[in-house]
Protein backbone atom coordinates (compact mmCIF):
# COMPACT_ATOMS: atom_id res chain seq x y z
CA UNK A 1 0.00 0.00 0.00
CA UNK A 2 1.29 3.64 -1.17
CA UNK A 3 1.83 6.06 1.30
CA UNK A 4 -1.15 8.16 -0.44
CA UNK A 5 -3.44 5.21 -0.18
CA UNK A 6 -5.50 6.60 2.05
CA UNK A 7 -7.57 8.39 -0.32
CA UNK A 8 -8.35 5.50 -2.27
CA UNK A 9 -9.95 3.25 0.46
CA UNK A 10 -10.64 -0.03 -1.25
CA UNK A 11 -12.19 -1.96 1.83
CA UNK A 12 -14.46 -0.56 4.81
CA UNK A 13 -13.94 -1.72 8.37
CA UNK A 14 -16.47 -1.85 11.14
CA UNK A 15 -15.40 -3.17 14.67
CA UNK A 16 -16.40 -2.62 17.80
CA UNK A 17 -17.75 -5.25 21.22
CA UNK A 18 -20.58 -7.41 21.24
CA UNK A 19 -23.99 -6.16 20.94
CA UNK A 20 -22.48 -2.13 19.59
CA UNK A 21 -24.85 -2.82 16.56
CA UNK A 22 -21.82 -3.22 14.02
CA UNK A 23 -24.03 -5.32 12.02
CA UNK A 24 -26.51 -2.87 11.00
CA UNK A 25 -24.35 0.03 10.62
CA UNK A 26 -22.76 -2.40 7.74
CA UNK A 27 -26.18 -2.82 6.25
CA UNK A 28 -26.32 0.73 6.25
CA UNK A 29 -23.09 1.41 4.79
CA UNK A 30 -23.21 -1.73 2.07
CA UNK A 31 -26.73 -0.11 1.10
CA UNK A 32 -25.17 3.32 0.50
CA UNK A 33 -22.47 1.96 -1.44
CA UNK A 34 -23.42 -0.50 -3.22
CA UNK A 35 -21.38 -2.95 -1.31
CA UNK A 36 -21.18 -6.32 0.22
CA UNK A 37 -20.31 -7.85 3.84
CA UNK A 38 -17.75 -9.65 4.62
CA UNK A 39 -18.17 -11.47 8.12
CA UNK A 40 -15.59 -11.66 10.37
CA UNK A 41 -16.82 -13.38 13.25
CA UNK A 42 -15.42 -16.43 14.36
CA UNK A 43 -19.03 -18.14 15.29
CA UNK A 44 -21.31 -17.04 12.76
CA UNK A 45 -19.55 -19.67 10.40
CA UNK A 46 -21.05 -22.29 11.93
CA UNK A 47 -24.63 -23.76 10.78
CA UNK A 48 -27.74 -23.99 12.97
CA UNK A 49 -25.70 -21.62 15.17
CA UNK A 50 -27.86 -18.95 14.63
CA UNK A 51 -29.14 -17.52 18.23
CA UNK A 52 -26.50 -17.34 20.24
CA UNK A 53 -24.29 -16.12 17.88
CA UNK A 54 -26.62 -13.28 17.19
CA UNK A 55 -26.79 -14.41 13.52
CA UNK A 56 -28.06 -11.29 10.89
CA UNK A 57 -30.92 -12.83 9.69
CA UNK A 58 -32.10 -12.85 5.82
CA UNK A 59 -34.78 -9.54 6.65
CA UNK A 60 -31.70 -7.90 8.45
CA UNK A 61 -29.65 -8.12 5.62
CA UNK A 62 -31.66 -5.47 3.73
CA UNK A 63 -30.73 -7.58 0.55
CA UNK A 64 -27.20 -7.10 1.06
CA UNK A 65 -25.10 -10.37 -0.23
CA UNK A 66 -23.43 -11.44 3.15
CA UNK A 67 -20.31 -13.68 3.12
CA UNK A 68 -18.58 -16.26 5.56
CA UNK A 69 -21.59 -17.31 7.47
CA UNK A 70 -22.64 -20.83 7.73
CA UNK A 71 -19.84 -22.03 5.87
CA UNK A 72 -19.10 -25.19 8.29
CA UNK A 73 -20.62 -27.30 10.46
CA UNK A 74 -20.24 -27.47 13.77
CA UNK A 75 -18.59 -30.70 14.47
CA UNK A 76 -15.52 -29.32 12.13
CA UNK A 77 -12.70 -27.08 13.02
CA UNK A 78 -11.52 -23.68 11.97
CA UNK A 79 -8.43 -21.85 11.94
CA UNK A 80 -7.55 -18.21 11.67
CA UNK A 81 -5.64 -19.18 8.66
CA UNK A 82 -8.41 -20.57 6.79
CA UNK A 83 -10.55 -17.60 7.60
CA UNK A 84 -7.88 -15.05 6.25
CA UNK A 85 -7.40 -16.99 2.61
CA UNK A 86 -11.32 -17.10 2.39
CA UNK A 87 -11.57 -13.21 3.22
CA UNK A 88 -9.24 -12.33 0.87
CA UNK A 89 -10.01 -14.53 -2.11
CA UNK A 90 -13.25 -13.15 -1.23
CA UNK A 91 -12.44 -9.23 -1.13
CA UNK A 92 -10.82 -9.46 -4.33
CA UNK A 93 -13.57 -10.98 -5.96
CA UNK A 94 -16.02 -8.27 -4.94
CA UNK A 95 -13.64 -5.86 -5.81
CA UNK A 96 -13.08 -7.54 -9.14
CA UNK A 97 -16.92 -7.07 -9.40
CA UNK A 98 -16.15 -3.28 -8.90
CA UNK A 99 -18.21 -3.87 -5.30
CA UNK A 100 -16.94 -2.32 -2.35
CA UNK A 101 -16.30 -5.56 0.47
CA UNK A 102 -17.31 -4.49 4.10
CA UNK A 103 -15.51 -6.53 6.81
CA UNK A 104 -17.30 -6.13 9.66
CA UNK A 105 -17.01 -8.51 13.02
CA UNK A 106 -15.49 -8.56 16.65
CA UNK A 107 -13.32 -11.10 16.43
CA UNK A 108 -10.43 -9.07 16.63
CA UNK A 109 -7.34 -11.66 15.30
CA UNK A 110 -9.56 -12.51 12.10
CA UNK A 111 -9.96 -9.13 11.49
CA UNK A 112 -6.37 -8.06 11.78
CA UNK A 113 -5.26 -11.48 10.21
CA UNK A 114 -7.13 -10.30 7.14
CA UNK A 115 -6.49 -6.70 6.73
CA UNK A 116 -2.37 -6.82 8.33
CA UNK A 117 0.76 -8.93 6.81
CA UNK A 118 -0.19 -11.56 9.54
CA UNK A 119 1.87 -14.54 8.45
CA UNK A 120 1.01 -18.40 9.10
CA UNK A 121 3.46 -21.07 8.29
CA UNK A 122 2.67 -23.53 5.59
CA UNK A 123 2.05 -26.37 8.04
CA UNK A 124 -0.52 -24.69 9.49
CA UNK A 125 -3.61 -25.54 6.99
CA UNK A 126 -2.16 -29.55 7.24
CA UNK A 127 -1.52 -29.91 10.70
CA UNK A 128 -3.69 -27.47 12.44
CA UNK A 129 -6.88 -29.38 13.19
CA UNK A 130 -4.63 -32.78 14.57
CA UNK A 131 -2.72 -30.00 16.84
CA UNK A 132 -5.87 -28.80 17.84
CA UNK A 133 -7.70 -31.70 18.80
CA UNK A 134 -4.99 -32.52 20.84
CA UNK A 135 -5.22 -29.99 22.83
CA UNK A 136 -8.74 -30.46 23.21
CA UNK A 137 -8.19 -34.10 24.46
CA UNK A 138 -5.62 -32.43 26.43
CA UNK A 139 -8.66 -30.33 28.27
CA UNK A 140 -10.53 -33.27 28.82
CA UNK A 141 -8.12 -35.30 30.59
CA UNK A 142 -6.10 -32.69 32.29
CA UNK A 143 -8.21 -29.46 32.82
CA UNK A 144 -8.02 -26.20 30.81
CA UNK A 145 -5.84 -25.24 33.64
CA UNK A 146 -2.74 -27.70 32.90
CA UNK A 147 -3.13 -26.03 29.36
CA UNK A 148 -3.11 -22.07 30.63
CA UNK A 149 -0.10 -23.18 33.12
CA UNK A 150 1.87 -24.13 29.77
CA UNK A 151 0.79 -20.84 27.62
CA UNK A 152 2.16 -18.39 30.51
CA UNK A 153 5.78 -20.98 30.18
CA UNK A 154 6.17 -20.59 26.43
CA UNK A 155 3.79 -17.04 25.99
CA UNK A 156 3.48 -15.07 29.05
CA UNK A 157 2.34 -11.98 27.06
CA UNK A 158 -0.87 -13.77 25.47
CA UNK A 159 -1.21 -15.68 28.64
CA UNK A 160 -1.57 -12.42 30.88
CA UNK A 161 -4.00 -11.35 28.51
CA UNK A 162 -6.20 -14.23 28.49
CA UNK A 163 -8.44 -15.37 31.14
CA UNK A 164 -7.43 -19.19 32.32
CA UNK A 165 -11.26 -20.22 31.41
CA UNK A 166 -10.79 -18.80 27.93
CA UNK A 167 -9.81 -22.41 26.32
CA UNK A 168 -10.62 -21.76 22.61
CA UNK A 169 -8.06 -18.68 22.63
CA UNK A 170 -5.05 -20.47 24.86
CA UNK A 171 -5.85 -23.36 22.45
CA UNK A 172 -5.06 -20.92 19.42
CA UNK A 173 -1.72 -19.41 21.10
CA UNK A 174 -0.22 -23.59 21.96
CA UNK A 175 -1.08 -24.54 18.88
CA UNK A 176 0.78 -21.33 16.87
CA UNK A 177 3.70 -21.97 19.32
CA UNK A 178 3.59 -25.72 18.29
CA UNK A 179 3.65 -24.81 14.38
CA UNK A 180 5.55 -22.12 14.21
CA UNK A 181 8.10 -22.09 17.18
CA UNK A 182 7.09 -18.76 18.29
CA UNK A 183 5.18 -16.93 20.29
CA UNK A 184 1.77 -15.78 18.30
CA UNK A 185 2.26 -12.30 20.86
CA UNK A 186 5.50 -11.53 18.83
CA UNK A 187 3.50 -12.38 15.31
CA UNK A 188 1.00 -9.67 16.30
CA UNK A 189 3.61 -7.08 17.61
CA UNK A 190 4.96 -7.64 14.08
CA UNK A 191 2.33 -7.28 12.05
CA UNK A 192 1.38 -3.89 13.63
CA UNK A 193 4.08 -2.17 13.04
CA UNK A 194 3.44 -2.58 8.93
CA UNK A 195 1.09 -1.21 7.28
CA UNK A 196 -2.15 -2.52 5.75
CA UNK A 197 -2.55 -5.04 3.23
CA UNK A 198 -5.30 -3.43 1.48
CA UNK A 199 -6.09 0.35 1.58
CA UNK A 200 -8.82 0.29 4.03
CA UNK A 201 -11.10 2.93 6.29
CA UNK A 202 -11.71 1.52 9.91
CA UNK A 203 -14.91 2.65 11.86
CA UNK A 204 -15.62 1.66 15.40
CA UNK A 205 -18.48 1.84 17.59
CA UNK A 206 -18.59 1.99 21.16
CA UNK A 207 -20.86 3.23 23.80
CA UNK A 208 -20.79 4.00 27.48
CA UNK A 209 -19.53 1.01 29.76
CA UNK A 210 -22.96 1.10 31.87
CA UNK A 211 -25.09 0.92 28.49
CA UNK A 212 -23.00 -1.32 26.40
CA UNK A 213 -23.48 -3.91 30.26
CA UNK A 214 -26.80 -3.57 29.66
CA UNK A 215 -27.42 -4.21 26.34
CA UNK A 216 -25.21 -7.55 26.51
CA UNK A 217 -27.93 -8.47 29.38
CA UNK A 218 -31.18 -7.40 27.61
CA UNK A 219 -29.52 -8.95 23.84
CA UNK A 220 -28.82 -12.47 26.58
CA UNK A 221 -32.66 -12.41 27.36
CA UNK A 222 -34.01 -12.41 24.43
CA UNK A 223 -31.72 -15.14 23.21
CA UNK A 224 -33.24 -17.35 25.82
CA UNK A 225 -36.52 -15.88 24.95
CA UNK A 226 -35.67 -16.35 21.64
CA UNK A 227 -34.95 -20.26 21.78
CA UNK A 228 -31.36 -20.71 22.73
CA UNK A 229 -31.56 -23.44 25.22
CA UNK A 230 -33.50 -25.62 22.34
CA UNK A 231 -31.25 -24.18 20.05
CA UNK A 232 -28.71 -26.20 22.30
CA UNK A 233 -30.36 -29.50 22.68
CA UNK A 234 -31.44 -29.35 19.01
CA UNK A 235 -27.51 -28.86 18.18
CA UNK A 236 -26.60 -31.98 20.61
CA UNK A 237 -29.25 -34.21 19.83
CA UNK A 238 -27.77 -33.59 16.17
CA UNK A 239 -24.76 -35.20 17.22
CA UNK A 240 -22.54 -32.25 17.72
CA UNK A 241 -19.84 -32.63 20.10
CA UNK A 242 -19.92 -30.55 23.33
CA UNK A 243 -16.34 -30.82 22.94
CA UNK A 244 -16.08 -29.63 19.55
CA UNK A 245 -14.59 -25.89 18.82
CA UNK A 246 -18.00 -24.66 17.74
CA UNK A 247 -19.49 -25.45 20.92
CA UNK A 248 -16.75 -23.89 23.04
CA UNK A 249 -18.38 -20.47 22.36
CA UNK A 250 -20.18 -18.58 24.99
CA UNK A 251 -23.64 -19.21 25.19
CA UNK A 252 -23.12 -23.01 24.33
CA UNK A 253 -20.37 -23.77 26.88
CA UNK A 254 -23.35 -22.86 30.21
CA UNK A 255 -25.62 -23.93 28.43
CA UNK A 256 -24.02 -27.54 27.56
CA UNK A 257 -23.01 -27.13 31.10
CA UNK A 258 -26.73 -27.34 32.13
CA UNK A 259 -27.61 -30.34 29.88
CA UNK A 260 -24.71 -32.36 31.79
CA UNK A 261 -26.04 -31.25 35.30
CA UNK A 262 -23.21 -29.36 36.41
CA UNK A 263 -25.08 -25.73 37.18
CA UNK A 264 -28.54 -24.66 37.41
CA UNK A 265 -30.12 -22.52 34.29
CA UNK A 266 -30.22 -19.69 36.30
CA UNK A 267 -26.38 -19.66 37.22
CA UNK A 268 -26.05 -21.09 33.45
CA UNK A 269 -27.49 -17.82 32.34
CA UNK A 270 -25.92 -15.39 34.51
CA UNK A 271 -21.73 -16.59 33.65
CA UNK A 272 -23.25 -16.51 29.60
CA UNK A 273 -23.65 -12.33 30.74
CA UNK A 274 -20.62 -12.37 32.84
CA UNK A 275 -18.77 -14.25 30.49
CA UNK A 276 -19.95 -12.06 27.47
CA UNK A 277 -19.31 -8.34 29.69
CA UNK A 278 -15.59 -10.02 29.94
CA UNK A 279 -15.54 -11.11 26.11
CA UNK A 280 -16.63 -7.32 25.47
CA UNK A 281 -14.11 -5.57 27.70
CA UNK A 282 -10.96 -7.89 25.53
CA UNK A 283 -12.50 -6.74 22.25
CA UNK A 284 -12.56 -2.96 23.50
CA UNK A 285 -8.82 -4.01 24.86
CA UNK A 286 -7.71 -5.10 21.37
CA UNK A 287 -9.17 -2.67 19.01
CA UNK A 288 -8.33 0.48 20.92
CA UNK A 289 -4.43 -0.47 20.41
CA UNK A 290 -5.17 0.32 16.80
CA UNK A 291 -5.11 4.36 15.90
CA UNK A 292 -6.33 3.55 12.98
CA UNK A 293 -9.76 3.08 14.09
CA UNK A 294 -12.33 6.44 13.43
CA UNK A 295 -14.85 6.06 17.15
CA UNK A 296 -18.36 6.88 17.10
CA UNK A 297 -20.78 6.17 19.51
CA UNK A 298 -23.34 3.40 18.87
CA UNK A 299 -26.14 5.49 19.90
CA UNK A 300 -25.53 8.92 18.29
CA UNK A 301 -24.72 6.84 15.06
CA UNK A 302 -28.54 5.73 14.65
CA UNK A 303 -29.52 8.94 14.10
CA UNK A 304 -29.91 10.14 10.58
CA UNK A 305 -27.96 13.07 10.96
CA UNK A 306 -24.75 11.35 12.33
CA UNK A 307 -24.32 8.72 9.77
CA UNK A 308 -24.60 11.29 7.25
CA UNK A 309 -21.53 12.73 8.86
CA UNK A 310 -19.53 9.60 9.13
CA UNK A 311 -20.80 8.81 5.60
CA UNK A 312 -19.35 12.29 4.67
CA UNK A 313 -16.19 11.68 6.03
CA UNK A 314 -15.86 7.95 4.31
CA UNK A 315 -16.67 9.09 1.00
CA UNK A 316 -14.06 11.15 0.01
CA UNK A 317 -11.79 8.14 0.58
CA UNK A 318 -13.11 5.73 -1.39
CA UNK A 319 -11.40 4.50 -4.75
CA UNK A 320 -12.94 6.60 -7.17
CA UNK A 321 -13.85 3.83 -9.68
CA UNK A 322 -15.44 1.61 -6.83
CA UNK A 323 -18.17 4.70 -6.78
CA UNK A 324 -18.39 4.53 -10.24
CA UNK A 325 -19.30 1.22 -10.16
CA UNK A 326 -21.35 1.39 -7.84
CA UNK A 327 -23.22 4.05 -9.78
CA UNK A 328 -22.36 6.69 -7.13
CA UNK A 329 -20.71 8.90 -9.31
CA UNK A 330 -21.43 10.52 -12.97
CA UNK A 331 -19.35 8.39 -15.29
CA UNK A 332 -16.79 10.13 -17.59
Amino acid sequence: MSKDASSQIQLIVVVGPTASGKSDLAVKIAQRLHGEIISADSMQLYKGMDIGTAKVTPAEMGGIPHHLIDIKEPNESFSVAEFQRLARKTIEDILRRKKIPVLVGGTGLYLNSVIDPYDFSGPEEEDGGAIREDYMQRIRSEGKEKLYQELQQIDPVSAQKLHPNDEKRIIRALEYYRLNGKPISENLQAFRKKESIYPCYLIGLNMERSQLYRRIEERVDGMMAGGLLEEVRCLLDQGCLPESQAMQGIGYRQLIQYFQGCISLEKAIDSIKQESRRYAKRQLTWFRRDSRIHWYDSIAIRETKEFEQMFEALVPHIDRHLLEGGGLLGHE
